[in-house]
């Protein structure tokens, strides 16, 4: 697992990255990164199966999506990031956000 910043996201995910947001659906559905896809923390486990790679794991500050990248991590996916400052980092910096229905979750 490692630490990026925003201004790597773009050449993570021009190698394939998956964004996965693992905040709340309704935090989600306030606002992501574009491209993300929500998997609450609360529901990720050393068995969720998640067969791309590499992977950006998302929070709205850094502290969530570093246990989750440690789990991911933990369960064989060689290259996982955590986005350090989060969402809210994210948007300090006026980066786009998508928005969707807190149901809507892909």
């Amino acid at each position: 697992m490692q630490d990026i910043f925003a201004n790597e996201v773009g050449r993570w995910q021009g190698r394939g990255a998956l964004v996965i947001d693992v905040r709340e659906p309704a935090e989600y559905a306030a606002g992501h990164l574009p491209g993300a896809v929500n998997l609450p923390l609360a529901s990720l486990t050393l068995t969720t199966e998640i067969s791309a790679s590499p992977l950006i794991v998302v929070c709205a500050s850094g502290g969530r999506s570093a246990r989750a990248a440690g789990l991911l991590t933990r369960a064989g996916h060689p290259e996982v990031a955590n986005l350090l400052g989060g969402t809210l980092g994210w948007l300090r910096e006026n980066r786009p956000v998508e928005f969707s229905d807190a149901d809507d979750r892909h």
